[in-house]
């Protein structure tokens, strides 16, 4: 995809991410009335006069303060505007220009881009004096806006789009696989994002919590095209004192529902975790393909026996997902990424896998004459044939005599079944067994 870039970029608090998500049609980036809510660059498609373009919402700028969640955000915001064909520079139009609003002005005028100013939260037709005091930014006339209100967005995205360099080819992205990375705080998902990107595409600190927002990163490897999602770590519920940090949790289970495979990132100082169980019972629940990727196996003391004792316990503790790949990396030095993202192209296959009706009920007929169907009460379960309804996770549909014969062992006797013969490594497999009319 070649589309038009646009980044919204301004100091703490002036609306930016509101903004946002009034382009973007969606409550996609944490909107709340406190500075530095936004940490991360937020990926968001959006489309005007069809003409689609990427919107990216940035951190709070203030180039003054040192504090380290500072010093990374002014990182982003740079990296955004290096991307950018258009900046929407938000300024608060009640507040009135700041010496803020001024440094972050010199930023952009050296960066070269093509700017446009915003004026926002002006929720009246009443414009106030101290509006026309950004003019002396050298940035041309400010447009005047309320996210809020949803006021002059219109005439604000005609603008914008007079400003798309002709080259940009503006239709819809093909398909790619969407993956989402999940997991508690600090098990190093951004880090392990980081490290296939190869830019610093996320705030990475020691500080559990850093990632508030799910992330989108698009990127391409062996022709493949895929959006990583960065998620923020899902803590105990108790343990989710802030507001914000719910629209977090929110945020994040909306990734996994979105995404074709979740990668459930584990720490290999810890091991598996009841909060691991949970947040891989939602993705499982969710019928999604997963992949369990043990991060920071660098850190671990090994011996001959190490990598069987934890394969052993991650497969006794999350029992559910025993079709699940493991793989054992360090996102710090690279070992196995590589092995990683073939992985997931695997384990995207086989989600998407079909077998044939015929190949289908050849395995069924082979396992019941194998293993003879249950009986109760002198009556024994009877299985006609199956077919496959669809996939992303493939489904089968048994037709049988009676489903009330039909006992949860033998159901997953015939999931084993089909799965020695196609494997399906990662992925869940549905069955919905019903009786045929007439028998």
């Amino acid at each position: 995809m070649n589309r038009a870039v646009v980044c919204i970029v301004g100091r703490p608090n002036v609306g930016k991410s509101t903004l946002f998500n009034r382009i973007v049609g969606a409550r996609i980036a944490i909107t709340e009335d406190k500075p530095g809510v936004t940490r991360d660059r937020i990926y968001g498609q959006a489309e005007w006069l069809n003409k689609h373009f990427t919107l990216i919402d940035t951190g709070g700028l203030d180039p003054k303060d040192e504090d380290i969640f500072m010093s990374n955000i002014r990182r982003q915001v740079e990296i955004a505007i290096d991307t950018a064909d258009v900046i929407l520079f938000v300024v608060d139009g009640l507040e009135g220009l700041t010496s803020t609003d001024r440094e972050i002005a010199n930023l952009l005028r050296r960066s070269g881009k093509e700017v446009v100013l915003v004026c926002n939260k002006i929720d009246t037709p009443r414009v106030p004096e101290h509006i026309y005091d950004f003019y002396e930014l050298g940035l041309g006339e400010p447009m005047i806006v309320s996210g809020e209100q949803a006021l002059g967005i219109g005439d604000l995205l005609d603008e914008v789009i007079k400003h798309f360099p002709e080259d940009k080819e503006l239709e819809e992205d093909e398909d790619v696989i969407k993956v989402a990375f999940i997991g508690k705080p600090n098990v190093g998902k951004s880090s392990l994002i980081n490290h296939i990107l190869g830019e610093d595409r996320v705030i990475v600190t020691d500080i559990p919590g850093t990632t508030r927002d799910a992330i989108d990163s698009h990127f391409t490897y062996n022709d493949q095209k895929y959006i990583l999602v960065d998620t923020a770590g899902l803590r105990r519920k108790k343990k989710i004192y802030e507001k914000v940090e719910r629209y977090s949790v929110i945020r994040t289970l909306s990734a996994v529902d979105r995404s074709h495979v979740c990668v459930l990132v584990i720490d290999a100082t810890e091991g598996v975790t009841e909060q691991d169980t949970k947040i891989a019972g939602y993705a499982h629940d969710n019928g999604k393909a997963m992949i369990i990727a043990v991060n920071k196996w660098d850190l671990i003391e090994k011996d001959n026996s190490t990598y069987r004792k934890f394969e052993k316990d991650i497969r006794e503790k999350l029992a559910f997902i025993s079709y699940a790949p493991i793989v054992f990396i360090s996102a710090k030095t690279g070992q196995r990424v590589n092995k990683l993202l073939d992985m997931i192209n695997l384990v995207n296959n086989n989600y998407n896998l079909r077998i044939s009706t015929g190949v289908l009920n050849d395995i069924i007929n082979q396992a019941v004459l194998m293993n003879q169907p249950p009986s109760d009460k002198g009556k024994r379960l009877r299985i006609y044939y199956g077919t496959q309804v669809s996939v992303r996770p493939p489904k089968f549909v048994i037709f049988i005599n009676d489903e009330e014969l039909m006992h949860f062992s033998y159901e997953r006797y015939l999931e084993n079944q089909i799965r020695s013969h196609f494997g399906f490594s990662g992925t869940p497999i549905r069955f919905e067994f019903k009786a045929k009319k007439g028998e």
